[in-house]
C-alpha cells in the first residue's frame, strides 16, 4: 500500500535534488579548502562559494533542460534554505531571530542570481571575473585564479549534463 508513495515522481525528484545539493556542498567544500585566493575562510565565503554553485546547477538544469527542472531546482532551493536555517542554529542563532538571518541570506542569494549571466552558452572566464568584481569574495590579486576554477567547475558540470 505504501509503495506507490514511494514510486511518485515528486520523490524521485526531491531524490535527485538532494543527490545535487550533496555534490554542491562536497564540491563547494573541495574549493574552499584547496585554494588560497578567498579574502576569509568562514560562513560568508563558504555561502557565496556554495550560491555560485547552486545557481550553476539551477542554470544547467534549465539550459540541458532536464525532466522536471522546475521541482528539481524548487527542491534545491529548498534544501538550501533548509540548510541555511540548520547552520545557522548551529551557530547558535536562536530561534526568535533565525528568520531575520535566513531572509537576508535569501536575499543574497537571489540577488547573485540576477547578477549570474542568462545566457550559459557563452560563459567564460570574463564573466567570472565580473561576478566576482560585484562582491568582495575574492582579493584583487587573484580574482583571475578564482575565475578560471569556477569556469573549470562550470565546464564540468555542463560537460556532465552533455553526457546525461
Amino acid at each position: 500500500m505504501i509503495l506507490h508513495y514511494f514510486k511518485r515522481k515528486e520523490n524521485k525528484d526531491k531524490q535527485l535534488a538532494q543527490d545535487f545539493y550533496k555534490k554542491i556542498l562536497y564540491l563547494s567544500n573541495s574549493i574552499l579548502n584547496k585554494n588560497s585566493f578567498f579574502k576569509e575562510s568562514n560562513y560568508n565565503t563558504s555561502f557565496e562559494i556554495v550560491s555560485i554553485i547552486l545557481i550553476i546547477y539551477i542554470k544547467l538544469n534549465i539550459k540541458f533542460n532536464i525532466k522536471n527542472h522546475k521541482n528539481i531546482n524548487e527542491y534545491l532551493i529548498n534544501n538550501f534554505v533548509l540548510d541555511l536555517d540548520d547552520s545557522l542554529r548551529s551557530k547558535g542563532i536562536g530561534d526568535m531571530s533565525i528568520g531575520k538571518y535566513v531572509k537576508s541570506y535569501v536575499k543574497k542569494f537571489y540577488f547573485r542570481l540576477s547578477k549570474f549571466p542568462y545566457e550559459t552558452d557563452k560563459i567564460d572566464k570574463n564573466h567570472f571575473l565580473d561576478y566576482f568584481q560585484s562582491f568582495e569574495l575574492v582579493s584583487s590579486e587573484k580574482k583571475i585564479e578564482a575565475a578560471k576554477v569556477f569556469l573549470e567547475v562550470f565546464n564540468h558540470l555542463s560537460d556532465s549534463y552533455k553526457v546525461k
